[in-house]
């Protein structure tokens, strides 16, 4: 009989392995859409994380939790950041800039 714990990280493993040879193999022109489709799921992640945070009971879970969530959290606003800069290398040069940039360059 098997350790449950060796297969659970033989099994993190492999995942780890097929998913690196999935990505590597993605051209340059589908990476934003593929971050895109990304951040659903990490947004999934995130409500995951905080339903898994209403079931803490002692300190210890508290602070797993907390950091699921925090750690869910960034890597949503990740994505966007990463999708946007993307975004921003097919603008024509000449283009007129968004009203939101506009405005950080004003401030700036």
């Amino acid at each position: 009989m098997t350790d449950p714990l060796l297969t659970n990280f033989i099994i993190f493993v492999l995942a780890i392995l097929c998913g690196f040879a999935v990505i590597s193999k993605v051209p340059a022109t589908l990476h934003t859409p593929l971050m895109s489709g990304a951040n659903s799921i990490h947004g999934i992640v995130l409500v995951g994380s905080m339903l898994i945070a209403t079931s803490a009971r002692d300190p210890l879970g508290y602070g797993i939790a907390a950091i699921a969530v925090a750690f869910s959290a960034m890597n949503v606003v990740g994505g966007y950041v990463v999708t946007d800069r993307m975004l921003q290398m097919f603008r024509k040069r000449g283009a007129p800039a968004r009203p939101a940039d506009a405005a950080e360059r004003s401030e700036g």
